[in-house]
């Protein structure tokens, strides 16, 4: 199954004969402003990576949990929980997939052959069977789509009761206010979340994420690993970030403020609802390809979703909102 993202900034460029310094790369959900990056001592370079205890202090206290270690990057992980059940759980396993989501977890899934479900609605207590994996991507990508702690917590009791596992993607969650995150309970062996480094922080290139969960799943993924997984210098920048709640706050006004824009943009150009969350912003369109295309003559790359009926922009700095704002008012009306 070939799943085409957002981020091939190159293969795009060749196809409408741009040169890339021309585009405004509003394809992921990406921070546009990222955590300035500081001076790396020199033996950071030079060492074998060694899993970093400085790095998980700080992870600890930044995600609110007692259960994390770091990845190189969420994706890494998605590809490799369905090898993790697989080898740890003899029954039969359902897994629930969101409909429209971020497609990799069900690549992920189907690849090692499990029966996949999928739900446009959080799947009831009376759908779901035993030893069930019930993914959730919250705030979902690219919807925007938010589930309260609440709603989540009574789905885990319930697939608890089943003796089954919810999966939470959490990758968006950093610049939801107040935080509906449950990566708090992960002490409860049938929860695991997923958080990014790369959206919030805009340092996507550093390749790290973290996993919550029980210690026996810490220790299952593990083994899949492979010694010095997570480069050193991403774990030191990535301590830094994690401990800098002054850059934390100032960049999630930034995107508030950001994203408010970009929403009242597309509200006024497309006339049509808005979702999303304050690092994308997604509209339906029953054009959405040809829009897509529009806009990529004019140099503006934005995510066509997989259903071809959507929309998905990234946030823009003040230099980009601007040449978004130019471009759309030469589309058709």
């Amino acid at each position: 199954m070939t799943l085409v993202h957002g981020g091939q900034l190159q293969q795009v460029a060749l196809q409408y004969a741009r040169p890339i310094v021309e585009w405004l790369d509003l394809s992921t959900g990406i921070s546009p402003s990222s955590y300035p990056i500081p001076s790396i001592p020199t033996p950071v370079w030079q060492q074998l990576p060694q899993p970093s205890q400085s790095l998980v202090k700080a992870a600890k206290l930044y995600y609110a949990t007692t259960n994390i270690v770091a990845t190189s990057g969420s994706q890494a992980v998605i590809k490799q929980l369905p090898t993790v059940f697989k080898q740890h759980v003899a029954e039969q396993t359902t897994v629930w997939l969101p409909q429209i989501g971020y497609k990799e977890h069900e690549r992920a899934w189907r690849e090692q052959g499990f029966t996949i479900q999928q739900y446009t609605h959080l799947p009831t207590s009376a759908q779901l069977t035993a030893h069930c994996i019930v993914v959730v991507i919250n705030p979902n990508n690219p919807t925007g789509e938010l589930f309260s702690r609440n709603t989540l917590l009574a789905l885990l009791d319930n697939i608890q009761m089943l003796k089954g596992w919810l999966i939470l993607d959490e990758a968006f969650m950093d610049v939801v206010e107040p935080s509906q995150s449950i990566i708090a309970h992960t002490d409860n062996p049938h929860l695991l979340v997923l958080r990014s480094v790369g959206k919030f922080f805009g340092l996507a290139g550093i390749r790290l994420g973290f996993l919550s969960a029980h210690q026996q799943w810490l220790q299952a993924l593990e083994t899949l690993s492979s010694p010095w997984e997570v480069n050193g210098p991403a774990q030191y920048i990535t301590e830094k970030a994690l401990m800098d709640t002054q850059w934390q706050q100032q960049q999630l006004l930034s995107l508030t403020a950001l994203s408010a824009a970009l929403e009242l943009l597309l509200m006024t150009t497309f006339d049509c609802p808005v979702a999303g969350s304050a690092l994308f912003k997604s509209i339906r369109l029953d054009n959405a390809p040809a829009v897509y295309a529009l806009l990529c003559q004019q140099g503006i790359y934005v995510r066509l979703c997989d259903e071809q009926n959507a929309l998905r922009f990234g946030i823009p700095d003040q230099n980009g909102l601007a040449k978004l704002t130019k471009v759309l008012q030469l589309l058709p009306k």
